[in-house]
């Protein structure tokens, strides 16, 4: 583990008490190969919030509930009236999920301000430490459920109404582990909003860089697209006779990688679900449904790629005698982070020496919902293999410690320095 001084002008976080904090945290729902099952709104949701308060009430801490259980803990800055800085990710887990994802932002943060406490280091601005709900949205969709409705992209009635598997709301779930606050707990306005996340992508390692600045985030358009044919016997039906879903779908699959490849380096093309029926052995497939997922960074190229589906849809459809439906179900435009915050966590990359590139995450985060209602950016560290959502999931102590010295001086830079000794 390094705790070296990167920075000339300010202490370094100590990487070992970081680390420690993760492998803590990672007790709490781990599973037996080594990852964590920590689902929101759980009992083990609530273990987790429980340590991460008591850690931040040692540091002297106000720590807050709002409505739908986020997590707001808060350094007072010499201007107390100011608008703070806000840094944090999420705690919950996939089912199978790893030790890093969202729980390393949130730990970064908190190890931002012990090293703060630490060297009694006061910030003009206050800084406030945040944990939001429901990031995963395994058990209740949507993902990104408590960002989403701090920003108003989901409203609270919606969201506490979301119900799991065996039919519990939201709202029940949160009453039952006792983090139902009051919106009167909220923050106002923040003057900016950093988030440190894993990458959960292979570029960083492939390139050997240490530190993705991330310049905002794909945009994104979802269809569901159904093929309609006729079922029939496989063995007593000519083959210019058929009328096969599976066989239209298989030049549905085929186009959308085609119209990715096409766009590059940041179209993405996928069908990721895809139901068969009748699924019999010997009936030629009827009706296939597919999943599509268009994702890119310039919103002209995600509207290129969406037109070309289109046209592949209609070539398909007039070329194989199918009924094809399809229906859009989610419609993100590119994020841009703030110019701002993004030259705050190059130059502390650069005043770290640490090696960096600029990024575009392709994945949805907490900070693509806050980035519509405050200046924010993220840092990204990688992890190995570029594999997240999964039990093998890991970052190194190395990098998990410069990903917190980055936080550290672009929280700062956004918060001023305001001298020695306790904020007032």
């Amino acid at each position: 583990m390094t705790t070296s001084q990167p920075f000339s002008n300010l202490p370094a976080i100590d990487g070992d008490r970081l680390w420690q904090a993760l492998m803590a945290l990672a007790t709490i729902g781990a599973t037996a190969k080594g990852g964590n099952n920590r689902q929101a709104l759980t009992e083990l949701d609530r273990q987790g919030r429980e340590l991460l308060t008591r850690w931040c009430e040692a540091e002297g801490l106000a720590v807050r509930f709002d409505a739908i259980g986020n997590l707001f803990a808060r350094r007072a800055g010499r201007d107390d009236t100011a608008e703070p800085v806000v840094i944090g990710s999420h705690i919950d887990t996939q089912p199978t999920g790893g030790k890093y994802d969202g729980c390393f932002g949130v730990l970064s943060a908190l190890e931002v301000i012990r090293t703060l406490n630490a060297h009694d280091i006061a910030t003009q601005r206050p800084i406030e430490l945040v944990s939001w709900t429901n990031e995963e949205g395994c058990r209740f969709a949507p993902c990104m459920m408590g960002s989403g409705v701090f920003a108003g992209q989901l409203t609270l009635e919606d969201a506490l109404a979301r119900r799991d598997a065996e039919g519990i709301t939201a709202g029940e779930a949160l009453e039952a582990i006792g983090y139902a606050g009051d919106d009167a707990n909220r923050p106002g306005r923040f003057a900016a909003y950093l988030e440190a996340h894993i990458e959960q992508g292979p570029i960083l390692e492939e390139a050997g860089d240490r530190i993705g600045v991330v310049t905002g985030a794909l945009g994104l358009k979802w269809f569901d697209v159904t093929l309609t044919g006729m079922a029939a016997h496989s063995g007593s039906t000519p083959m210019d006779l058929r009328h096969n879903a599976l066989l239209g779908a298989t030049r549905v699959i085929e186009g959308v990688d085609r119209i990715a490849l096409a766009q590059q380096p940041d179209g993405r093309g996928t069908v990721g679900a895809v139901q068969v029926a009748p699924n019999s052995r010997n009936v030629i497939p009827e009706r296939v449904t597919l999943s599509i997922d268009l994702r890119h960074s310039d919103e002209a190229a995600l509207k290129t790629m969406a037109e070309a589906f289109q046209h592949l849809l209609e070539e398909v459809e007039a070329d194989s005698e199918l009924t094809v439906e399809v229906t859009p179900t989610a419609d993100y435009p590119p994020q841009y982070f703030d110019t701002d915050c993004i030259a705050a966590v190059r130059e502390a990359a650069q005043a770290g020496g640490y090696a960096h590139r600029d990024i575009v995450s392709g994945a949805g985060h907490d900070a693509v919902f806050i980035s519509d209602i405050a200046p924010a950016a993220m840092i990204f560290i990688p992890c190995e293999k570029g594999i997240s959502h999964n039990e093998a999931e890991y970052a190194s102590p190395e990098d998990v410690t410069a990903g917190a010295n980055v936080l550290l001086h672009a929280t700062l830079t956004l918060a001023g320095v305001a001298g020695r000794g306790e904020p007032s």
